[in-house]
């Protein structure tokens, strides 16, 4: 039903599921569509407004409609090009090549590519567009992820960058901790992203980002304060 929501009968029509965000933000930005669409629940979520706003930060992909459609309704919205003033999620949208229509959403995810590929575009920006300053951290700050240690890389108040030992994988739910002398900060996370590494001279690890669920903002900025780089 979303793909034929999607349709405008002309070009190509490429379909993503929800848990295939990344590799749908790959294929958008190197084929440069005319149309990006996207479910309404996708869109909503942390996943989905990171996707639309990766798509409203890249130059290259300014002439990319970014559309919101409902699965089950006749609801359609076009996102406006300027970013929210919150920085948060908006309602959600699709992009698609240069000559066809394409959904992403909750169940199913697409994206309509133009016949030719268009010349690649810069390599992506794994950790998005900003809702908040990041800073980034003093060497050898660990947290606990899940219980197990990792290097805490950056920090903002609504999200990290980590190395972690312990596989981390897109979309995980993960519990995590930050201790230090002035106390001790405990809350809920999601795995934005997540890339395996084999640095030379070190064992295999897992560099990712978090987004936060629940953490007290004040508290994090606090920690942040204390263990920023100068």
């Amino acid at each position: 039903m979303l793909k034929e929501r999607a349709e405008e009968g002309q070009g190509e029509l490429l379909a993503f599921t929800d848990a295939e965000a990344l590799r749908a933000l790959e294929v958008i930005t190197k084929r440069r569509p005319r149309i990006v669409t996207l479910e309404r629940l996708f869109a909503s979520t942390p996943r989905g407004a990171a996707l639309i706003h990766r798509i409203k930060a890249d130059p290259s992909l300014l002439q990319s409609e970014i559309r919101v459609v409902s699965h089950d309704s006749d609801y359609a919205r076009v996102l406006p090009r300027e970013p929210s003033s919150d920085g948060g999620a908006s309602p959600a949208a699709s992009a698609a090549p240069a000559a066809g229509a394409a959904p992403v959403g909750a169940a199913a995810t697409a994206a309509a590519t133009a016949p030719a590929a268009a010349p690649v575009a810069p390599p992506l920006d794994q950790r998005g567009t900003r809702r908040a300053p990041r800073y980034r951290i003093a060497a050898k700050v660990d947290v606990q992820v899940d219980g197990n240690a990792a290097t805490l890389v950056d920090l903002s108040t609504v999200g990290a960058q980590v190395v972690s030992a312990g596989a981390l994988k897109p979309n995980q739910r993960v519990r995590m901790a930050m201790v230090d002398e002035a106390g001790n900060i405990r809350f809920n996370a999601a795995v934005a992203w997540a890339k395996f590494e084999i640095p030379p001279g070190s064992g295999p690890r897992y560099r990712a980002g978090l987004d936060f669920v629940d953490a007290d903002r004040q508290a994090v900025s606090a920690f942040c304060m204390r263990h920023k780089q100068s």
